[in-house]
């Protein structure tokens, strides 16, 4: 079936009107032609300001939200607590109802509420609910938008605003600089050994065996991530239920495909450069599937609730209207149609169903009610019919406007997008989060390519270069510790000159491991499948905070983080955006102590306690004394990430 492609609209702006009439219009309801509200109207035109500060005031505070950058600062509507609207409806007795709050801001907005209309009051508090909710960063949609732009790395000579920085004679310096290293480290080596690469034992371990079996096991490995295709085919062909079972087997073969992936590393006992490639490309396709399954799945529930409503406008085009006022549920004035004046989108869509959850009492929504009232044949008049139509077509709307995303072409649209090169294409991309279409590049430039791969090899020579020079000795040696039976207390008493002779290198190691993969190997990979949008970090090395180094250093994985773990936490869970964090960086850690596990085949929990510990290193950056020191924040910063790889290394080598 073809999907109308309806783009999503700018949202109004919110105006806090003083007067009752406007702050009805601004939640999106219009005032009903009554004659109270005529006279609570003209009445409040007569009323001095005094009077008006009399009246009900609705506080607005702020939140931030600490793993999300892009939950700004939003505005938060203090509920009216009454549980007695019909009856008290004097604005003293209103006010003292209220929680207590403290005097209002200079710039701070209110709503002041005067009317001795009950109903009016209850629509306005449904609206207020719903502009709150609108506003509100808590609750999302299940699966949060993500936005790709075209645009280029940091480092990347095409970003012209990293060719044009006042620091971009530093980067230069620091690769003549290695440079220099490499040529005196070579010369070191031909001295002493005849050979500039040395004893060169890192080289031999990486090519002394199974290379090919690595190669064609990743392969399969990468060919099977089309179970999690034939699963979404399956959904849709209606065969398996995702809300029912889908999700729950989509994670039984997940959990089957990691434990399959670490299980070869340790039934071929592989190197530890086998390993780390292995697991790690294992999990990157494990994050990949997890995103296909659940973005699609999550699609499969919006197509089938719009063809079933597709359904219901065919039954209700049959139905023959009565001349008198029908009884039949719902009424009129039962029904939430403020949504009806906005254009019908995904985004406005998920906001009307969590402004009706919030604001009715019952778990039933009004397109579930009026589905009964279709279904049961009872009476319908003229004005039930007309308004059940505009509802289930505006519903009809804006499920098609979620089910077409941000893609431009029908081709990508669901289900249309659930194709074996649809899946395999997002299988290389260099991103592990699923959209239906991605910004691409019109043509592969190869010189690119052609640079990149050389900075690709070259950077994995000079990493093998200082392993082998500074890193390897000081490995050889805590192994000859544990082969002499050296005492715990003993090798402890070696561990300050261990992590002493493992910092520097470790520090050069991991910029160069960061800038190997984020800088050369995602490049790559972007430019041979048109991949656009290469903002694969951000300006990590300036973090003045733990959070911040998350968000930056890693962006892809901090996408998928975001959407698949923090918001489906805070949707799924109804979790608080606290917790959500404490969830996130949880599984992040334990992720990462995974990884170390199978190099060292020891489970200590020294990564995951010191991932752990970024969460209070957090909260104190954010303290008052702490705030605003941007530069011995960022010293901070750097003090860990200096000390902390080599400790990490030095403890489970030594213990």
């Amino acid at each position: 079936m073809n999907i109308n492609d309806h783009r999503a609209h700018p949202r109004r702006d919110a105006h806090h009107p003083a007067v009752l009439a406007e702050a009805l219009r601004a939640v999106g309801r219009r005032a009903p032609d009554t004659p109270s509200d005529s006279n609570s109207d003209s009445g409040l035109e007569d009323k001095n300001k005094d009077e008006l500060l009399q009246s009900v005031l609705l506080r607005r505070k702020t939140t931030s939200d600490s793993y999300d950058d892009s939950a700004v600062a939003t505005p938060d509507i203090v509920p009216i607590e009454n549980q007695d609207l019909g009856g008290k409806s004097n604005p003293k007795y209103l006010q003292r109802s209220l929680p207590k709050t403290g005097p209002v801001d200079e710039g701070e907005k209110t709503y002041v509420v005067v009317s001795d209309d009950a109903e009016l009051r209850e629509i306005l508090r449904r609206g207020l609910q719903r502009e709150r909710e609108k506003v509100s960063p808590v609750r999302r949609e299940k699966i949060r938008d993500m936005v790709f732009t075209k645009q280029f790395s940091r480092f990347d000579r095409q970003n012209q605003e990293a060719a044009n920085s006042q620091f971009h004679g530093f980067y230069v310096l620091f690769w003549i600089g290695m440079t220099f290293l490499i040529i005196k480290m070579g010369a070191e080596n031909w001295r002493k050994t005849g050979n500039p690469l040395g004893t060169n034992e890192i080289m031999k371990t990486m090519f002394r065996r199974d290379v090919v079996v690595l190669l064609l096991s990743d392969g399969i490995m990468c060919g099977l991530t089309g179970v999690s295709w034939i699963m979404q085919r399956l959904v849709f062909r209606n065969y398996v239920d995702w809300e029912r079972s889908g999700w729950i087997l989509q994670n039984i073969w997940q959990t089957l495909f990691i434990a399959g992936v670490v299980g070869l590393t340790l039934l071929r006992d592989w190197p530890w450069t086998h390993t780390v490639f292995f697991v790690l490309h294992g999990i990157v396709m494990l994050m990949k599937q997890h995103s296909y399954a659940f973005y699609n799945g999550h699609l499969s529930t919006a197509y089938k609730k719009r063809q079933s409503l597709l359904f219901k406008l065919k039954q209700l085009e049959l139905v023959s209207p009565v001349s008198s006022p029908s009884p039949t549920s719902p009424r009129i004035s039962a029904l939430f149609t403020s949504h009806l004046e906005l254009p019908p989108s995904a985004n406005e869509y998920h906001e009307k169903r969590r402004s009706m959850s919030k604001s009715q009492s019952t778990e039933e929504g009004d397109i579930e009610t009026i589905s009964k009232a279709i279904e049961s044949s009872e009476p319908l008049d003229m004005e039930q019919l007309q308004l059940f139509e505009r509802l289930i077509k505006w519903e009809v709307d804006a499920l098609a406007d979620e089910l077409t995303g941000k893609a431009t072409d029908p081709a990508h649209y669901y289900p249309n997008n659930l194709t074996f090169a649809n899946h395999y294409e997002y299988i290389v991309l260099p991103t592990v989060v699923y959209e239906l279409q991605y910004p691409r590049s019109d043509s592969i430039n190869w010189s690119y390519v052609a640079e990149k791969a050389c900075a690709l090899v070259g950077v994995i020579f000079v990493m093998i270069m200082i392993s082998q020079a500074f890193i390897y000795p000081v490995v050889m040696r805590t192994v000859y510790m544990k082969e002499m039976d050296w005492t715990t207390t003993k090798r402890l008493q070696e561990f300050p000159w261990v992590l002493s002779d493992l910092i520097f290198p470790f520090m050069m190691e991991y910029m160069l491991a960061w800038y190997l993969i984020w800088e050369t190997v995602l490049n790559i990979l972007a430019e041979l499948t048109y991949f656009a949008d290469r903002n694969f970090y951000d300006t990590w090395w300036n973090s003045v905070s733990w959070d911040q180094y998350a968000r930056d250093w890693n962006r892809p994985v901090h996408n998928f983080l975001l959407r698949h773990v923090y918001h489906s936490s805070i949707s799924s869970m109804k979790v608080n955006k606290h917790t959500a964090t404490l969830i996130t960086f949880f599984l992040s850690a334990c992720v990462h102590e995974l990884v170390m596990w199978c190099i060292f085949k020891k489970l200590r929990g020294y990564l995951l306690m010191m991932q752990m510990c970024q969460l209070p290193l957090v909260k104190m950056s954010r303290m008052k004394w702490l705030r605003n020191q941007k530069t011995l924040g960022n010293m901070l910063f750097w003090a860990g990430i200096l000390t902390g790889p080599s400790l990490l290394c030095s403890l489970y080598l030594i213990l």
